[in-house]
């Protein structure tokens, strides 16, 4: 062997023996020794998640699961506590919107607006102070627009919405012959169903051309009965200088498709102006139309107990004013966005109207008493009288009446009307054009 191979040799073994100095117990522990090698260590290091990391995330996710579990748990106790209240109440101000009744404020009533009695104008009369009630608010459930919202937000309205019964969905062929104005009579019948005594005595074929029932109500033949709704009386005297007709809004901040912010004369309230203008001007009577906000508590929206701040101050007014025989309450329906409630009648694009019955009966408690109504047969009679000259005179134009099972104010005269003309998705000339054959029809029946 050579001196060098002699001292390679020696290197060699000096540098075996220094690995076993620098990592002791490699060899003895049955340890890869390529696991000590200082790049393959750095990489190992950085693939590793320690149990400790792991075990902070799962902490973290376990309690935050535990704060969202325990949230919707107390949600739903809410949820379930505030349904069995509402339903021992049964009031009305929450059945279209959305509509639950959860807080009402109350206030000191205010001193009652006296109407002159003698007074000589043909115009109607509008009252506008902001109402202030104190009374107990139980009575009525909101009605939620409409049963064809699938998810209306709970505290508004549901004042379900259908189509006419006798043509489905609205239409927009035209629904009357010539070019008649307000008031003008040479609009001659033709209605698109029949009408015949014989006809009106079926009573299915009554329930589906004229009726949407609500489901949590019933009714019956003896109940709904064409040939006693039409034998009744309602008609009135125009020779008179009190007030005859009262237009009221239960919910005065309903708007339209097209309504400037801030305007009333874009709202309901601005419909119920030109209904009194037609009723006044085009057809003699006299009109009061109250303008109060029934629906606003404290500058806010709050449909909840609008019924019942309505009726606490119609009561002492319709005292004061006991000739006043009309009251209509005027409001306009909610649909889905894609619905239109239009049709063409003398060449304008018409909203249809819809005519809400309450029965002060539920399928769940029977008759309501705290819900008293005398006028039930009259107020049905009413709407239906109404409804069959809009059969006859404008058949495209009414979309059913519907009964529902609370009150709704009806109880306050026999001529008690709730009418829905058209819905959120009708522009403002829309509904105002529905004035127009509503105030025909509503003077057909006021004379008979």
């Amino acid at each position: 062997m050579t001196n060098f191979q002699k001292a390679f040799c020696i290197v060699l073994s000096m540098c075996f023996f220094t690995v076993l100095a620098v990592l002791p117990g490699t060899l003895f522990t049955g340890e890869n020794v390529y696991r000590h090698l200082p790049l393959y260590r750095f990489l190992e290091k950085k693939a590793q998640i320690y149990p400790y990391e792991d075990r902070e995330t799962y902490e973290k996710i376990a309690g935050e699961n535990g704060r969202y579990l325990g949230e919707q748990a107390q949600s739903e106790q809410k949820t379930a506590r505030s349904g069995e209240k509402n339903e021992t109440k049964e009031t009305e101000e929450n059945q279209k919107e959305k509509i639950t009744a959860k807080s009402t404020p109350t206030a000191a009533p205010e001193k009652k607006i006296k109407t002159s009695k003698s007074s000589k104008s043909r115009k109607g009369t509008e009252i506008s102070p902001t109402p202030q009630i104190s009374t107990s608010l139980s009575e009525e459930p909101e009605i939620h627009n409409s049963i064809y919202n699938s998810n209306s937000d709970s505290t508004t309205e549901t004042m379900a919405g259908a189509g006419n019964a006798s043509t489905g969905n609205a239409s927009t062929g035209n629904a009357s012959i010539g070019n008649a104005s307000p008031g003008n009579t040479s609009v001659l019948p033709h209605p698109a169903i029949d009408l015949s005594p014989a006809k009106l005595a079926d009573y299915d074929y009554l329930l589906g051309q004229f009726y949407i029932i609500d489901s949590n109500t019933e009714t019956n033949s003896y109940q709904i009965n064409a040939e006693d709704f039409l034998q009744q009386d309602f008609t009135i005297s125009k020779d008179t200088d009190t007030p005859q007709i009262l237009i009221y809004h239960s919910h005065s901040q309903e708007t339209f498709a097209d309504s400037r912010e801030g305007k009333e004369e874009d709202t309901i309230v601005g419909v119920g102006d030109y209904l009194t203008q037609l009723l006044t001007e085009t057809y003699g009577y006299q009109v009061i139309h109250l303008k109060e906000q029934f629906d606003m508590a404290g500058g806010e929206l709050d449909r909840s107990a609008a019924y019942d701040y309505a009726r606490a101050y119609l009561e002492p007014f319709l005292q004061e004013n006991p000739d006043i025989q009309v009251i209509i309450d005027l409001h306009r329906d909610g649909v889905p966005e894609g619905r239109h409630l239009v049709t063409e009648i003398n060449g304008k694009p018409t909203a249809q109207i819809l005519f809400y019955n309450g029965l002060s009966y539920t399928t769940s408690k029977g008759t309501l008493d705290y819900l008293p109504n005398p006028y039930i047969q009259q107020n049905l009679a009413f709407s239906f009288q109404l409804e069959y000259q809009a059969a006859e005179y404008y058949p495209e134009f009414y979309r059913g009446i519907y009964l529902a099972g609370y009150r709704y104010n009806l109880h306050l005269r026999p001529r008690s009307l709730l009418l829905e003309a058209g819905a959120q998705t009708n522009t403002v000339q829309e509904v105002k054009n529905a004035m127009e054959p509503f105030a025909d029809i509503l003077d057909k029946v006021l004379q008979g």
